[in-house]
């Protein structure tokens, strides 16, 4: 079995996703070059003492990831943490250790600790997040019905847009993601 340092060593670098990127590139780039961490956050100091790692369980085409992992990106920046990319459809074996809820929802953060054990993980939302696409969800019709389909895919559109233009679903995403590294 392959342990998670391996995964984190065989992963692909933050450069190398980004430069294969097809779906969600100019929005994740938009996200990330807009959100701006808290000034002075003293979590930050605490993280970066950790010496923590992520690996990153994505594919571009997620809509979630598009919104947090550019938040996450700009933690790793501010604590010195190194990233790398697995991606979720080559890494099943992995992706299958962590799922939500009995599925392979993305992204998934796995942090290690200095000797390469989990420290804990997050994803694939925050929880106001997680609420508002519940929310939103829990009018669309049967998945037998005819209209099923285009529905979702309004649902669908409606949740790209808000992650896409939303900083306050970016805080969100970046206290959730602080509040499990500092637990």
């Amino acid at each position: 079995m392959t342990t998670l340092i391996e995964y984190f060593n065989q992963g692909l670098s933050l450069e190398q996703y980004i430069n294969q990127m097809e779906v969600n590139k100019a929005e994740m780039h938009k996200i990330y070059e807009t959100f701006e961490l808290p000034v002075d956050d003293p979590r930050l100091q605490f993280v970066k003492d950790k010496h923590l790692k992520a690996i990153v369980i994505t594919e571009d085409w997620c809509g979630d990831a598009m919104m947090n992992l550019p938040v996450l990106m700009k933690i790793a920046e501010a604590t010195d943490m190194p990233l790398s990319i697995s991606l979720r459809d080559s890494n099943l074996d992995l992706m299958d250790q962590y799922l939500t809820n009995g599925g392979r929802s993305i992204p998934k953060f796995i942090f290690l600790d200095e000797s390469g054990n989990e420290y804990t993980n997050w994803g694939p939302r925050a929880e106001k997040v997680q609420n508002f696409v519940m929310d939103l969800r829990k009018d669309l019709p049967a998945k037998d019905d005819k209209h099923f389909e285009s529905k979702q895919k309004e649902v669908h559109h409606q949740i790209h847009e808000k992650y896409k233009n939303t900083p306050e679903f970016w805080n969100e995403v970046y206290e959730s993601i602080m509040e499990q590294l500092t637990k």
